[in-house]
């Protein structure tokens, strides 16, 4: 893993260390509970806490963790916050952020991409699937599930004052528009290529570059932008 996690080395951690983890949220039965449940299996430590966004920010900045555990509501400066100064921080940008929440609001999931969340969980989730999270987090993957996904692009579509912003669009061709497509239709890197008629590589070239395009931190906000552009539409 790329924090500097518990070794305290500046230049990261060996690829047989745990995946480092720093939780922040205010309950601090909850933090100690995320800790247990999160160490069970032996390859994730968690390295620090905070019962605020704004120490959590300076614990996020001290440990560079791989992996940030944030609530969204909490006092002084709240996850979403947080998130958006962690993201903002070139230093931090191998930590990923995991918004912890007991609301299940579509508001706070859209606002969690926004802000450069790498996914967004709530609380009840089971351990293992705590544990899974953080590790697929951490290996650079999105943990926006299908049904949070739908969730999402329903509450987008519904709203009666919605208003579609097609700037992200300018100046991308039609292949990129057509791969951003697929994208934000939930299809991974193999699919695209077979809905294309591309290999798997040229499919993740062109993620890629609509990635750096289109200043996404990854595949969750690509698909935000799919949807909020108008180029899919729930149901699609």
């Amino acid at each position: 893993m790329t924090g500097q996690g518990a070794s305290g080395s500046e230049t990261g951690v060996s690829d047989d260390s745990p995946i480092t983890v720093v939780v922040v949220d205010d309950q601090e039965l909850l933090r100690t509970g995320l800790r247990d449940l999160a160490e069970h299996d032996g390859d994730i430590a968690v390295v620090g806490e905070a019962g605020t966004g704004r120490s959590g920010l300076s614990r996020v900045r001290e440990l560079r963790p791989d992996v940030v555990l944030m609530d969204i509501r909490m006092p002084e400066m709240d996850g979403l916050e947080a998130t958006r100064a962690i993201v903002a921080d070139p230093r931090l940008r191998d930590s990923r952020v995991v918004m912890l929440t007991t609301f299940d609001e579509d508001e706070n999931i859209i606002e969690a991409i926004r802000s450069g969340a790498a996914g967004y969980l709530l609380k009840d989730i089971s351990a293992p699937d705590l544990r899974q999270a953080i590790r697929a987090v951490a290996a650079g993957d999105s943990l926006l599930s299908p049904s949070v996904t739908r969730k999402v692009l329903s509450a987008i579509a519904a709203r009666p004052d919605r208003q579609l912003n097609t700037a992200p669009l300018e100046g991308l061709n039609l292949r990129e528009r057509e791969v951003l497509q697929h994208v934000a239709l939930g299809m991974s890197n193999d699919e695209i290529a077979q809905h294309l008629f591309i290999s798997p590589a040229t499919a993740r070239t062109y993620v890629s570059r609509l990635l750096g395009r289109l200043g996404a931190r990854d595949r969750s906000q690509l698909v935000i932008i799919g949807y909020e552009s108008g180029l899919v539409e729930p149901g699609t």
